[in-house]
């Protein structure tokens, strides 16, 4: 097995066109391309936030969401989505959702780095803590959304632009219930 990550590479109506390997795809000049996000809670209701590692290309060191990620070539979206969550955080997920299968974004962080994105977003639950993998998650924390919504508007800049940009159209800025309690697990 080659030890060099690919992603798949999209057109701007989001067309799959090809691969390029991870490396090349976060830079000054980045192809748009797929990626995923992954919103975890618990059983209270209770989201969780990860703290990026320090030696991550992009964003080190800021709270984003759950878990983020790029599917391999023919990798359907789904399966790594339940791939990173054991990678990154040592979860097994059930009830995941996708939640916003057209999200797009693209941002710049503070050293020209570029996020160029097609990034579907699930929602997931989870019945265990989390086993944080250090070379992707420096530190996480179960909050309650409408906490994560207080810090959210108060200071953005300590949070991934991409779970700033989520926050909003998940509705956790306006929605007093956490997204996990209107859930029937029974269903």
């Amino acid at each position: 097995m080659s030890a060099t990550e690919y992603v798949v590479l999209l057109d701007e109506d989001g067309q799959e066109i090809g691969t390029a390997p991870k490396a090349s795809v976060h830079g000054t000049e980045t192809a748009l391309h797929l990626a995923f996000s992954c919103h975890v809670y618990n059983s209270r209701g209770e989201t969780l936030v990860t703290r990026r590692a320090l030696d991550k290309q992009t964003w080190p060191g800021v709270w984003s969401n759950s878990f983020c990620g790029h599917p391999r070539p023919a990798e359907p979206v789904s399966d790594a989505v339940h791939r990173r969550a054991a990678e990154e955080l040592g979860l097994e997920l059930h009830d995941v959702r996708l939640a916003l299968p057209l999200f797009r974004y693209r941002a710049v962080d503070a050293s020209g780095i570029v996020e160029y994105e097609i990034c579907p977003v699930y929602t997931a639950l989870v019945d265990a803590e989390p086993r944080l993998n250090p070379r992707e998650v420096a530190d996480a924390q179960w909050v309650d959304p409408a906490d994560l919504a207080v810090s959210l508007r108060a200071t953005p800049w300590a949070f991934s632009p991409w779970l700033v940009l989520q926050a909003e159209q998940l509705g956790i800025f306006d929605t007093p219930a956490p997204p996990a309690a209107r859930w029937d697990r029974a269903s």
